[in-house]
């Protein structure tokens, strides 16, 4: 009797798991779908304003150079790039002051030390913009790789739809295995929540900026408090498309996955910090709302599979049995379904990496449930290679 109780409540959550993956896949096939593209629309003729592009860079020697490379090549002709070199401990600063001793366009920044209350990235790029004399801002990072038409693209596009704001879907690349099987995973949230879908309708209250790409007009990034008004987010990109949007600004999120390249973790290391900075930001927004997200990520990514596996073994001549099988195997068949969709739509990966999904599914639960354990620690969170505290930070960069 206690067993058949257990095994028709587990039943009861998986077809709840099941009816929330038909909803997932059904919202990343629209996103897939309805995103506009970068380099798809009816351009106006219009004047080429100067473009700031502000590019923070901390122990970025590995990637700097490619990203300094696909900016010094653009075919547009009014544009100054503004390195800040954020108190790297590499070469870094070396290399941005031997490009800009070769190019003009190449302005070096050395950063000040970053004060109380500020993340690093959003300091350096405060210490960026004090140096632009553009009248479009466009941010993007050290480890992102454009093609060459990507700023033209930009401009046009944010000028013949009269948009304050427009943020670039990039080509999430994946180095090491770890990333390429946990990141399919993760990023099928992106296509409900923060859908371009979402960001685009100005119903809705959802706004978002990719930090590898977005441009926004000089005197919305003032209005909106510039860098310093989301000096303590962690993940400062969000924040900062929150307050264009809340603001009443017109914005736009478009796909760009084939002309800018952008790294989202390099490593073991990088991949599990980047796991605890999505939920750390929720758990100090509310502890309760933190703690029901992460079993809903349990039990979407992970939980059908072990259960699939216990249920295959009982004795399938009992009703509760029969039913606990049947709804973890539709279960797991569904979060397949939306890893294959991912690797192959999203990232353009071998279909293996599709066949780790559960155990990509674990690696995030577990980078999740880290980053309960350690949001109030003094060492919450680490970021190129900066430890923060994060328990005196207001966080709004992510709602669910």
């Amino acid at each position: 009797m206690i067993i058949d109780i257990f095994n028709f409540s587990l039943t009861a959550i998986l077809i709840g798991v099941s009816c929330a993956w038909i909803f997932l896949i059904r919202s990343m096939l629209n996103s897939f779908k309805l995103t506009p593209y970068l380099d798809k629309f009816e351009a106006i003729k219009h004047d080429y304003p100067k473009v700031s592009i502000i590019l923070p860079a901390r122990n970025e020697e590995e990637f700097l150079a490619k990203c300094l490379d696909s900016l010094i090549d653009q075919d547009y002709s009014n544009y100054e790039i503004i390195v800040i070199d954020d108190s790297s401990e590499d070469s870094t600063g070396s290399i941005i002051l031997e490009y800009a001793k070769k190019n003009p366009k190449i302005i070096p920044v050395s950063a000040k030390p970053k004060p109380d209350g500020w993340m690093g990235k959003n300091w350096a790029c405060m210490e960026g913009y004090k140096k632009a004399t553009g009248e479009l801002l466009l941010f993007t990072d050290a480890d992102t790789t454009h093609s060459r038409n990507v700023v033209s693209l930009s401009v046009s596009n944010l000028l013949s739809h009269n948009l304050d704001a427009l943020t670039v879907i990039p080509k999430l690349v994946s180095i090491d295995f770890w990333t390429k099987i946990t990141l399919p995973m993760i990023s099928t949230f992106l296509h409900t929540r923060f859908s371009a879908v979402r960001v685009n309708d100005p119903s809705k209250k959802t706004g978002y900026f990719f930090g590898s790409f977005f441009i926004i007009k000089r005197k919305i990034y003032e209005s909106v408090g510039t860098h310093e008004g989301v000096k303590q987010e962690i993940i400062e990109d969000g924040a900062l498309g929150k307050k264009v949007k809340d603001s009443g600004h017109r914005m736009k999120m478009v796909r760009g996955d084939h002309l800018i390249n952008a790294v989202w973790a390099r490593d073991k290391s990088t991949l599990w910090n980047a796991l605890k900075r999505l939920m750390v930001p929720l758990y100090l927004q509310g502890h309760g709302i933190a703690v029901g997200i992460f079993f809903a990520v349990l039990f979407l990514l992970f939980i059908p599979f072990p259960v699939l596996a216990y249920s295959s073994i009982l004795n399938f001549e009992t009703i509760s049995n029969s039913w606990l099988f049947l709804s973890s195997l539709i279960a797991s068949i569904l979060i397949y379904t939306g890893a294959v969709i991912e690797v192959k739509r999203g990232f353009q990966l071998k279909i293996i990496y599709a066949v780790f999904g559960p155990l990509g599914g674990l690696v995030v639960v577990l980078g999740f449930f880290s980053g309960l354990l350690q949001a109030k620690k003094d060492s919450s969170v680490s970021w190129r290679g900066r430890t923060y505290s994060m328990k005196d930070h207001i966080q709004d960069s992510i709602r669910i």
